[in-house]
């Protein structure tokens, strides 16, 4: 069942004053059904998890050759929690920006490709709580896909290697109830960067009917915005960047913990957040969806 048809199911039969706020519940609730039922979206959910459970199973297999190891991949096996954290960090380039470019890209485009857009928008919803609510689904996809690989690491770590202090990039030790804590905080804070990649999306997605290509677009924005953090003579450039800020999430892994930088990724990710939802807002209030 289609969100648009599933708005439509029992509406003649609520209240008026009340259908409102049942319609935006419903429809949310719809859109997060939607996105977890797709398979492409199942299967990416998977590679998303075997990641940490490869990490976890690779450096447990060698942890008798501890010898030229990344010093930050080598902690895993004095605490647990690090599997989730390295997991976060390998797939932090690719592999979740690749799982919300693949949510946000449908997020319109989609309801256009299949048809289903205009038939939603005759319910009526209103554009603005259309966009609204896409975009709501698409933070709380950018939370579950963080969530997933940190719940995933977490649990395969603590089972390989127990629950002792972790060290924090400091070289200081903390009991594992403040370190469970921080990956707390390092699971929003990445989540706040997806969202606002997820915003960027949302955009893209209101100028074509094809998901794919509208995925294609924002995984190439992500690189692309890589791409131009590496290069030096671009440093101007660098705090404006959504990447530049992403791996800041370190800074909550000191003791006591740098807040600077992560409070600037955060202004940085909620400024992409207000300006393409705008533009995607500007976009759509004016998408001629009859054809």
């Amino acid at each position: 069942m289609s969100a648009a048809e599933t708005l439509v199911v029992g509406a003649s039969s609520t209240p008026a004053n009340t259908r409102g706020g049942w319609r935006i519940g419903r429809f949310l609730l719809s859109e997060l059904r939607l996105i977890a039922g797709r398979r492409r979206n199942i299967a990416g959910l998977g590679v998303l998890a075997v990641v940490p459970i490869i990490i976890a199973i690779a450096v447990r297999v060698s942890a008798d050759d501890s010898a030229g190891g990344p010093t930050f991949v080598n902690a895993i096996t004095g605490n647990g929690l690090f599997v989730a954290l390295a997991a976060l960090t390998v797939e932090l380039p690719l592999f979740l920006p690749l799982a919300i470019a693949a949510v946000s890209g449908d997020a319109v485009a989609g309801e256009a490709n299949i048809g289903t857009l205009r038939y939603l928008l005759t319910i009526p919803v209103g554009r603005t709580r259309l966009l609204l609510v896409k975009y709501l689904s698409l933070i709380i996809s950018a939370v579950w896909a963080t969530a997933l690989v940190a719940v995933v690491g977490g649990v395969i770590g603590i089972a390989l290697f127990g629950t002792g202090p972790m060290m924090t990039l400091s070289g200081l030790q903390i009991p594992f109830g403040a370190a469970l804590w921080r990956m707390v905080l390092v699971v929003g804070y990445i989540s706040a960067i997806l969202a606002a990649l997820g915003a960027i999306g949302l955009f893209v997605s209101t100028l074509t009917e094809q998901p794919i290509g509208a995925m294609i677009a924002v995984v190439l924005v992500n690189v692309m915005m890589y791409a131009l953090d590496s290069i030096s003579q671009l440093s101007w450039l660098h705090p404006w960047l959504l990447v530049h800020w992403a791996t800041a999430f370190g800074d909550l892994l000191r003791t006591p913990m740098f807040t600077e930088n992560v409070s600037r990724g955060l202004l940085v990710a909620l400024a992409y957040a207000v300006v393409f939802w705008c533009l995607a807002w500007a976009r759509f209030s004016n998408k001629d969806v009859s054809s």
